[in-house]
């Protein structure tokens, strides 16, 4: 039983009455109820709150796949939805055929500008969590609770989070905090440096308040760990300058303290029981019952599957919306494009039979081969398929976190060692069977090529391509890069979204990125 879940829709007499960032980034909930008063009537009601907050991440509304908290369609503007559409499709490996409007801008990396509505709707959804984890702040400072640190930690990390897609994909944006909450004045555009410190300073104040422990699917010490790491590792490309070295002791805490193991199976870790692995560190929660959603993993099993040629029941779904397609960028990896004879079994999580090796058209659904590496049966027992998917999103892990500290090693950081990063690119490959690597193979190049092997469709490669220098320019083309079957170059502005053009006009301070 997943916890967290089943308390997301406790009845807390809470109308989230949201306005949208676009509109007023004050955006209190409407209470009914003072928290003391919730608290002598519910005392769990805290829990619940908190729960909707990380819930934010995965799901669009309270109230079913259908409702949103904010005015953007609820099934096309979840947080995870946007993290898997502007982080993957824009990317080398994942397209979408679709054709909605905007998203063949993305899947395309071309043409992008303050209009889409893809850009629109991450950017909304991250001014929506913000301002709801400011109020619950708050409300905190005034009341007594059990565990009240450990509670402000998780909604300063929730809010961190949050902050962090702010500062990879849009750059800069306002700072609000539960200090300016409420303010009438439009508030001033903070630069990506000064985003980046505060979002520093903040990791490093809620990894003390944090527990080394804590339920499935809630913050604890090692989460807001991977996630500082993270922003060490991308620190060049935030502020242009590197603190890999800094990296280095926090990613080591994560793997050495952090209690987490690699799963045996490589396909359990994608599957709907994988509440039960011990490798993910933190994962966006679904439930096929209690949290439907067309934006969690739902987006992606149902999006990856298509009746032409699949059994669906085969993942355990319901539907299939023949929408995602890999490309060779990404199964071109595993021996050389070579599936059958591969033994590494992640080449095995594509789907061949009745699709072609190129993709000379992204709108044709047989051109490229689906990743069905996310399915929604059952690993450990049998599964009946649904409409909804119950496979949790694995946002941190274990294996990410083994080939951070492998990255770190080779580009030369203080305190990682390279033998020691060997070690841990080969438990990562021979846990697929795929077979061991020596010292002297152990290169950029390499890494960044199984980060795609391992880590594709989880939400990292534009910002891993981007931190090698191999998303914008002509350093390295990939299919429909810059609309072109084969790749062409694309522009240095392009290693940040625009701001879409609602947020422009409701705050005069704020600016357009160079380039749109």
């Amino acid at each position: 039983m997943k916890k967290l879940t089943a308390i997301i829709f406790l009845v807390i007499p809470l109308a989230l009455m949201v306005q949208g960032c676009t509109k007023d980034l004050d955006t209190a909930p409407q209470v009914e109820l003072t928290l003391e008063e919730l608290l002598s009537q519910d005392p769990d009601a805290v829990s619940g709150i908190l729960s909707r907050l990380y819930a934010s991440f995965a799901l669009s509304g309270p109230d079913g796949a259908g409702s949103s908290d904010i005015d953007d369609d609820a099934g096309e503007s979840p947080f995870l939805r946007g993290i898997v559409n502007l982080q993957d499709f824009t990317a080398d490996a994942m397209k979408n055929r679709w054709g909605d409007d905007g998203l063949d801008q993305l899947t395309t990396t071309s043409d992008w500008d303050e209009n889409n509505k893809f850009f629109r709707y991450l950017y909304n959804r991250i001014y929506y969590t913000i301002p709801q984890a400011n109020n619950l702040l708050l409300v905190l400072g005034a009341v007594d609770i059990e565990n009240q640190d450990q509670i402000e930690g998780e909604v300063r990390f929730i809010r961190a989070l949050a902050y962090y897609y702010l500062v990879d994909c849009f750059g800069k944006g306002v700072l609000a905090t539960e200090e300016n909450y409420g303010t009438s004045d439009p508030l001033p555009e903070v630069d990506r440096l000064e985003l980046f410190t505060y979002l520093e300073n903040e990791l490093l104040a809620v990894v003390d308040l944090l527990p080394a422990s804590n339920e499935y699917g809630r913050a604890n010490k090692s989460v807001a760990r991977m996630l500082l790491a993270k922003l060490y590792m991308n620190a060049g490309v935030y502020t242009g300058t590197t603190m890999f070295d800094e990296a280095v002791p926090v990613i080591n805490q994560v793997i050495t303290e952090g209690g987490y193991t690699l799963d045996e199976n490589f396909e359990s870790i994608f599957s709907g029981d994988n509440y039960l692995s011990n490798e993910i560190i933190f994962p966006l929660i679904a439930d096929a019952d209690i949290s439907q959603s067309y934006g969690n993993t739902t987006y992606i099993v149902n999006g990856s599957l298509g009746t032409e040629t699949m059994t669906l029941s085969d993942f355990g779904a319901e539907e299939g919306w023949s929408g995602h397609r890999a490309t060779k960028a990404w199964y071109g990896l595993f021996n050389s494009g070579d599936l059958e004879n591969s033994t590494d079994a992640r080449a095995a999580l594509f789907w061949t039979e009745g699709h072609n090796y190129e993709m000379t058209d992204y709108r044709a659904w047989t051109d490229g081969y689906p990743a069905v590496k996310f399915r929604n049966t059952f690993y450990f027992s049998d599964s009946n398929p649904t409409s909804f998917s119950s496979t949790d999103f694995p946002l941190f892990r274990l294996a990410d976190a083994y080939l951070m500290y492998a990255e770190l090693a080779v580009r030369g950081a203080s305190g990682a060692d390279m033998a020691t990063a060997v070690s841990y690119v080969n438990a990562v490959r021979n846990r697929s069977n795929a077979s061991s690597i020596s010292q002297s193979s152990l290169n950029l190049d390499f890494i960044l090529d199984e980060r795609a092997r391992e880590l594709n469709l989880e939400g990292h490669r534009r910002s891993d391509l981007i931190r090698f220098g191999r998303f914008t320019g002509n350093s390295y083309l990939w299919p429909w890069k810059g609309n072109t079957l084969n790749g062409t170059s694309i522009p240095e502005t392009y290693k940040l979204f625009p701001i879409p053009l609602t947020a422009l006009e409701a705050n005069e301070n704020l600016t357009q990125n160079p380039g749109f």
